[in-house]
């Protein structure tokens, strides 16, 4: 839809990074309009995971979605750091398989200006990095209220003071363990990685105890709702008449929109925009729209009772190690998101900062990553936590 559209302006996080020095080497793979969790559903073709160990026919690992291409750019060394968008887990889901830092942090924080909106209430631009002092580099060079973005935080900015690694201490730290993370599809490497790293902080100093989020089990079905009717509404700007791809129709200007359309959009996007539209008709409105926003509001108060006894939570990013692209592709892209995302969108759904850091490597020797997620604007401890892990794990990446 949009091949061989150049945008009239910069995207504000990119624009303050190019103020800075920073220097733009190309611009990444990934899902059409970041409607995916593997990076396969690109006009472009897959994007394949550095990790692979073999990259011909269907045997190759995927490098996770939506921004795989950014995932894979950070792992392989070709680049310092990289942007991605996060909607219910896109920066984080690739950062897992690929081996490297993936953050969102907390709604507001970050201007999404330039950033071409999926869902406009979870939409963040997230940042991908080898590790976590350059995680904090790229967020202290970005964040900030923009005047072009009213999502933003108007509060300024203070820029994060991230503290020698041996100079941290876990003292009086609270960190919880969700129970309902523990679900179907965890492999048996994830969850002991997920004990093991609980343990580790225990030994270090802190209080680890066990908490519940008792609608963590609807929030991929209410996630799914939502995305697919914020979709529909954002998609209706690609009519072909101010700018991306428009069809050679002439007969009418409805033939035109639903030519340009149809050769424009793949069918994953296709997909969400019938389902976003089935959603809101006034008959289905109060039944699946309304009734979704209420749960993720139930959802985002399940966070706010878990973190006024702890003051992060640890949980898996992804429930396994990277598949083959042969493995991704035996379910729908559906499918998959609902099993890919079921860690990392409740975060979006309730605005707060989550961070995927690698751990260790699997016996597949592929890349096995926790999530830490904490309280709004909660960025300095999260970071600081995920320093300390770095440290104590000594994961090294591929490149």
């Amino acid at each position: 839809m949009l091949q061989g559209f150049v945008p009239r302006y910069s995207a504000t996080v990119y624009q303050r990074l190019v103020d800075r020095g920073a220097i733009l080497i190309g611009k990444t793979n990934m899902d059409q309009f970041g409607m995916g969790s593997g990076t396969v559903d690109s006009i472009f073709g897959p994007t394949k995971n550095n990790w692979s160990d073999q990259f011909n026919d269907h045997g190759f690992r995927i490098a996770g979605g939506s921004s795989g291409g950014s995932a894979v750019a950070v792992a392989s060394g070709i680049c310092f750091a990289a942007l991605g968008s996060d909607t219910g887990g896109s920066t984080r889901n690739p950062a897992s398989y690929c081996g490297v830092v993936g953050f969102k942090p907390t709604y507001g924080l970050l201007s999404r200006h330039g950033l071409i909106p999926l869902v406009n209430s979870m939409d963040v631009p997230g940042i991908l990095t080898r590790n976590i002092e350059d995680c904090v580099t790229m967020m202290n060079a970005v964040a900030g209220s923009d005047e072009k973005d009213s999502t933003t935080v108007t509060k300024p900015y203070d820029c994060l003071q991230l503290p020698e690694a041996h100079a941290i201490s876990l003292k009086g730290l609270k960190v919880g363990i969700p129970v309902e993370y523990h679900c179907e599809g965890l492999t048996d490497e994830v969850l002991k990685t997920w004990k093991k790293v609980a343990d580790m902080l225990e030994e270090g100093g802190a209080t680890v105890k066990n908490v519940s989020l008792p609608y963590t089990s609807a929030s991929i079905f209410v996630y799914s709702i939502l995305n697919q009717c914020e979709v529909a509404s954002n998609m209706a700007r690609y009519d072909g008449i101010e700018y991306g791809h428009r069809s050679d129709e002439n007969a009418s200007t409805e033939q035109l929109y639903a030519k340009t359309r149809a050769e424009g959009f793949n069918g994953v996007v296709k997909n969400r925009i019938l389902g976003g539209n089935f959603f809101l008709l006034r008959k289905n409105y109060k039944k699946y729209f309304q009734k979704a926003l209420q749960v993720r509001r139930l959802l985002a108060e399940d966070f706010e009772r878990a973190f006024r006894v702890v003051d992060i939570l640890l949980t898996p990013t992804t429930l396994s190690e990277a598949p083959t692209f042969e493995e991704f592709c035996q379910s729908n892209n559906r499918d998959q998101c609902a099993v890919q995302d079921f860690c990392t969108q409740p975060a979006n759904m309730g605005g707060i900062p989550a961070l995927s850091l690698p751990i260790r490597l699997s016996k597949r020797g592929l890349p096995i990553s926790l999530q830490l997620m904490g309280p709004s604007f909660s960025e300095q401890q999260l970071f600081q936590v995920a320093r300390w892990i770095e440290k104590e794990v000594g994961f090294v990446g591929k490149v």
